[in-house]
């Protein structure tokens, strides 16, 4: 059974309201967590969270991006391949970096891992191979953040065929086995951005869910309660991301366990 590491790589600062509505004024952090998932075929890393390029490329067009969302990062204390050392875990020793989709707080540290594979939805990547300047930042996407060979190093979730999933983690029916023991599987997780992934694990304790950003809090699938209506100047389908958050809500109460990328 695979185990799951959730590391927390730096955080952000926004109005808690653009999380969940009702939630007020008041700035909140939302750190932003990488997990490391130990698997029988190895170790898989689940999105890099922020890095210090972060901070090297959001400037010049893409310096609103800090403005909408103050990133907070200390190399000694976030820093992910420190983290992963202390579990004994190198760059190299990673079978794939799992992307769950292109905004910068969850790829900043792509170019920290050379020669390692990478995967992500065909539909992420065909959103963001052409995205420059204001287009990319109204995605919150950085292109300067992608290591300079990409394109050789990156694979499609679904370059292998969809397979039906266990009934167990109904309303969802269908995913992409990542690894070999059928510990892992990618799943369409539709709205927040293009191509928004998650991923199944199968661990000691039952299936968990990585829901990345299909929520930004608990409270959201649980009581149904969504983002400000403002937030979706920038999420992808408002329509497509009620439907997640509804299957969500099932799965929830289904009792699988659901990590979100930037819940307290």
């Amino acid at each position: 059974m695979a185990e799951i590491h959730a590391f927390k790589v730096g955080y952000c600062t926004h109005p808690a309201c653009m999380a969940v509505k009702g939630a007020g004024l008041r700035p909140r952090p939302f750190p932003s967590r990488a997990y490391l998932l130990m698997t029988q075929s190895g170790p898989y890393l689940w999105d890099t969270g922020y890095s210090e390029h972060f901070s090297e490329e959001a400037r010049g067009i893409y310096t609103p991006y800090r403005w909408v969302t103050p990133v907070h990062y200390q190399h000694d204390a976030d820093c992910l391949e420190t983290q992963l050392a202390r579990f004994g875990v190198w760059p190299r020793d990673i079978r794939a970096i799992l992307i769950s989709h292109f905004h910068a707080d969850h790829v900043s540290g792509l170019r920290d891992y050379p020669g390692v594979p990478m995967m992500a939805s065909r539909f992420a990547l065909d959103a963001i191979r052409k995205l420059q300047g204001l287009a990319a930042l109204r995605r919150a996407f950085i292109p300067a953040l992608l290591p300079k060979d990409f394109e050789e190093r990156i694979q499609a979730f679904e370059s292998t065929p969809a397979r039906d999933l266990p009934a167990a983690l109904h309303p969802f029916k269908q995913g992409w086995p990542i690894d070999a023991g059928g510990e892992l599987w990618a799943v369409a997780l539709p709205g927040h951005a293009e191509g928004h992934m998650g991923a199944f694990v199968q661990t000691e304790s039952g299936w968990q869910l990585l829901a990345a950003d299909a929520a930004w809090a608990p409270e959201a699938y649980r009581e149904l309660r969504g983002p400000a209506e403002l937030s979706f100047l920038i999420q992808h389908s408002r329509k497509e991301y009620y439907k997640t958050l509804a299957k969500l809500h099932a799965l929830d109460g289904n009792g699988i366990k659901i990590h979100l990328s930037h819940e307290m």
